[in-house]
């Protein structure tokens, strides 16, 4: 969302902007700074005949701060399967309308991908008006490889399902991204160090507003400093860098290791200290560590 204390934009002087094409605009809008709307996507948002936005509410007041006024409609996802056939038929009529989210990039994260389809697959134009997005801000500045990434974007808030995605995201190569709520970045950090271990990473918050702020380090680190302050607030994005490189540990290692884990840990713990140890999946650790414990038994 737009930073309030971000000065209003001052009106332009000159002649209005050309009415734009019929079709629709995938306009990215700030994500915090007001200075960060291009002229383009200004000149769009200034004579669509629509602005389709997430909450008109949130988008209002950024047009208000611009000296804007056009028609504002809410598609979000909870009425997307209503409102996207009147937003396709009024397109089909030739109507331009621009597709705007609270902040950012419509389509990451949201139901815009849906609408953009079934405009490409009626014929309809679609343009990108390109600009803003909290995934590749937070990439260009954490510090993290960026030669390849994957965005997930929010984990599920149960713990045994967010636990299951990470583990499914476990081997991926890459810098994993998602967005993630203040009041679980905690849980979420725990089940990131037992799942994938104490990768590199990285909390990017507020980014491009008064109080951004950029946290970089071991998962562990990370994890330390919020069971010690507290939860950070305001939008947040996570990255965890990807896995190392290992040699694949031999049998035998593994083993002894299992052996000597459970000797004081239960089966499940066992399992975790030995994906952690050896990079190795827990559902793997966790056969692996059964395995053996019946072994012992016999």
């Amino acid at each position: 969302m737009i930073d309030p204390r971000e000065p209003a934009a001052e009106p332009r002087d000159g002649a209005r902007p050309a009415q734009p094409q019929p079709g629709l605009w995938v306009v990215a809008t700030p994500i915090g700074h007001l200075g960060d709307l291009s002229p383009r996507a200004r000149e769009i948002l200034e004579r669509a005949d629509i602005v389709l936005c997430e909450d008109t509410r949130v988008t209002g007041r950024m047009l208000e701060r611009l000296g804007i006024r056009r028609p504002l409609e809410s598609y979000h996802e909870h009425n997307a399967p209503r409102v996207r056939p009147r937003i396709l038929a009024r397109l089909k009529e030739g109507a331009s309308v621009a597709l705007v989210s609270d902040a950012g990039t419509p389509g990451i994260s949201d139901p815009g991908y849906r609408l953009v389809r079934e405009a490409r697959e009626a014929g309809i134009p679609v343009r990108a008006v390109p600009g803003p997005s909290a995934v590749i801000a937070a990439l260009s500045v954490a510090g993290l490889p960026t030669d390849r990434f994957l965005f997930a974007g929010f984990l599920p808030a149960r713990r045994t399902a967010r636990r299951r995605v990470l583990e499914e995201l476990g081997a991926v190569r890459a810098t994993l991204v998602f967005y993630e709520a203040p009041h679980r970045i905690g849980e979420t950090l725990r089940d990131v160090l037992e799942v994938l271990g104490d990768r590199e990473a990285a909390i990017a918050r507020e980014l491009t507003k008064l109080h951004e702020e950029v946290r970089t380090g071991r998962v562990s680190e990370l994890l330390a400093r919020i069971e010690a302050e507290g939860p950070p607030k305001g939008e947040m994005v996570l990255l965890v860098g990807p896995p190392g490189e290992r040699e694949r540990p031999s049998e035998e290692d593994v083993a002894a290791a299992l052996d000597e884990a459970l000797a004081s840990l239960s089966v499940r713990d066992a399992a975790a200290e030995i994906a952690r140890r050896f990079g190795i999946s827990r559902r793997e650790a966790y056969r692996l560590a059964l395995e053996r414990a019946r072994a012992r038994k016999g």
